[in-house]
């Protein structure tokens, strides 16, 4: 019987990356989503011509008990990738209380119930992979709870690794610009990019030769992988 790895958020952008990455190294999909179901098929139609197994599982991250429903009846679990995340726009003086509650939700709480439903189900050991971002480690004004929540879950990925070794690994994968959102102009997303070191954003391949070196090198825990072509050095 293949591993399983759940990811959420995997519909589509990076989520699908992960989900399709794992479906490549043999792994059976828990296929997460929450209101992008046409793109969760499509995903599960691309996993399913790699020959793996996909489960598509319908679920609001914010909404504990349907966390609890998403990990309960599973026997056990390999691999959980927190790709999951909202990244509500918004100055400091501006940025709503609900707009906040559902980033910190999103981005750190469920992370850390969806680790904590899963190392019961990892029983044979596992990796908890969370997905972060080279902002947590910036100022972004406009972003307040989105930066807050990430640099927060980076903590929280150190905090768990220390609390699950020796059977459960637990790192983060911090990537730098990659998929232009809606949120951003083309004109912020030129000027961001010609900020950028290496002058390019990264390919989804080079954000997932991350996920794969974190599966193979299993003396790796409580760390986050930068992938940012140097932004964070600016």
């Amino acid at each position: 019987m293949s591993p399983l790895a759940l990811v959420t958020g995997a519909a589509h952008r990076l989520g699908k990356t992960f989900a399709l990455t794992l479906a490549r190294l043999g792994y059976d999909i828990l296929l997460h989503y929450h209101s992008a179901e046409n793109e969760a098929l499509q995903t599960q139609t691309e996993i399913e011509s790699l020959g793996s197994r996909v489960i598509s599982a319908q679920a609001d991250l914010t909404d504990p008990p349907q966390i609890e429903s998403l990990i309960s009846n599973l026997e056990s679990l390999d691999v959980l990738v927190n790709s999951a995340a909202f990244m509500p726009g918004g100055n400091v003086d501006a940025l709503s209380i609900e707009n906040w509650d559902t980033s910190l939700d999103l981005n750190l709480r469920a992370p850390f119930l969806l680790a904590q439903s899963a190392s019961k189900k990892m029983t044979n050991g596992g990796l908890i992979v969370n997905i972060t971002d080279m902002g947590a480690q910036k100022a972004w004004s406009r972003y307040p709870s989105y930066t807050v929540s990430k640099a927060a879950l980076e903590s929280l990925t150190r905090i768990l690794a220390r609390a699950l070794a020796p059977n459960i690994r637990v790192n983060a994968i911090a990537p730098g610009f990659v998929l232009q959102s809606d949120i951003v102009p083309p004109e912020e997303w030129e000027r961001l990019i010609k900020r950028v070191p290496l002058k390019r954003p990264a390919r989804t391949e080079e954000i997932a030769s991350a996920l794969e070196f974190l599966l193979k090198n299993e003396y790796i825990t409580g760390q986050t992988i930068v992938v940012d072509g140097g932004y964070s050095l600016v």
